[in-house]
């Protein structure tokens, strides 16, 4: 090491394990950006600790103060791939929903609803399913404890690109919104989730939009669609569609806590949540889901209630609580 910095092509990054200290919050994690590499050795303008040999600091690219010249023989470089923190808020949350630490009374809401899903099992062929709205992937990979193969829809290719990440390099980074501008920054490791490292390859995520699937998603032995029917622009064309799509002897099984809003879903798409206009009587979205169901569906046991927590920051939370049903598709069918 000379008397200068050793300018590096390396990104700078955190080991395996790093976590951001609260009281140091503002100063490596902010450079894990793939804009600034590394910076090794001292240099004669540095004090302390920045003048020893094994000194390591990141700086932008642009950064040639102080520079000198130092002559080195190596290897060719192996390729970087630059490993970010995710900063859109809304992905962030969906990431924490997904991945993040759960309330202690509810739980994981996409584990609870596999969980579910698991009793039905015994008796079914458990080859292929679908994952509709699938977004951050959580109960994809929960699916693919069960099932050979799992392809995982969703309609934002943006929500995807987490669990993609998680499937090549086993993590995934996010800041994650505390107060006002100021955020925490968390990462995501497969390798912390019992058995997704081991099924994570019969995992294919997609883009796709569930109200005009692609003909090519077909023949599934198990459809899940986890919070997704109150948030479709056509939710009655969805259920009316995915029927044939899933194998005789299939099941389908919605969670939703059927929030109809005219922002997601025109008024006059709605499944339920209304009075009828020609009697006044109140139309439930579970009826309206078994008239278009039938005759080839059938409910299987009573309705279950799943909770679900979504933080939007650090002292702020969604409570809600989906009926998850589980709808199996006649043999005659």
């Amino acid at each position: 090491a000379g008397n200068v910095w050793q300018w590096t092509e390396t990104p700078i990054d955190g080991f395996a394990g790093f976590e951001v200290h609260p009281a140091y919050d503002d100063f490596a994690a902010p450079t894990f950006d793939g804009k600034h590499n590394l910076f090794k050795g001292g240099c004669w303008i540095s004090t302390g600790n920045y003048a020893i040999k094994d000194s390591r600091y990141a700086f932008r690219r642009h950064f040639f103060q102080h520079s000198g010249f130092r002559y080195i023989e190596a290897a060719p470089l192996s390729e970087t791939v630059p490993d970010i923190f995710e900063a859109d808020a809304d992905l962030a949350r969906e990431i924490e929903f997904h991945f993040g630490k759960v309330d202690a009374a509810t739980g994981s809401f996409h584990v609870a609803c596999v969980n579910e899903i698991a009793k039905h099992l015994a008796e079914l062929k458990t080859g292929r399913a679908l994952d509709l709205g699938c977004s951050s992937g959580r109960a994809a990979f929960e699916l693919a404890k069960y099932f050979d193969q799992v392809e995982a829809v969703d309609f934002s290719v943006r929500s995807i690109e987490a669990p993609v990440k998680l499937q090549a390099t086993g993590k995934q980074r996010y800041l994650f919104p505390e107060t006002g501008e100021l955020f925490s920054y968390r990462e995501v490791r497969l390798a912390d989730f019992s058995g997704y490292a081991e099924v994570k390859d019969r995992v294919a995520f997609l883009q796709g939009d569930a109200c005009n699937l692609s003909e090519k998603y077909t023949g599934y032995d198990l459809v899940f669609a986890g919070n997704l029917l109150d948030s479709l622009y056509d939710p009655g064309r969805f259920l009316e569609t995915i029927k044939d799509r899933i194998v005789a002897g299939g099941l389908l099984v919605l969670a939703s806590p059927y929030l109809w809003s005219t922002d997601k879903t025109p008024r006059e798409k709605w499944l339920g949540g209304y009075k009828a206009a020609d009697t006044g009587e109140n139309v439930s979205t579970r009826d309206s889901i078994a008239c278009i169901l039938a005759p080839e569906f059938s409910m299987l046991n009573p309705p279950v209630d799943i909770p679900y927590f979504m933080r939007e920051n650090k002292r702020s939370a969604r409570n809600g609580v989906s009926e998850l049903t589980v709808w199996k598709k006649n043999s005659s069918s």
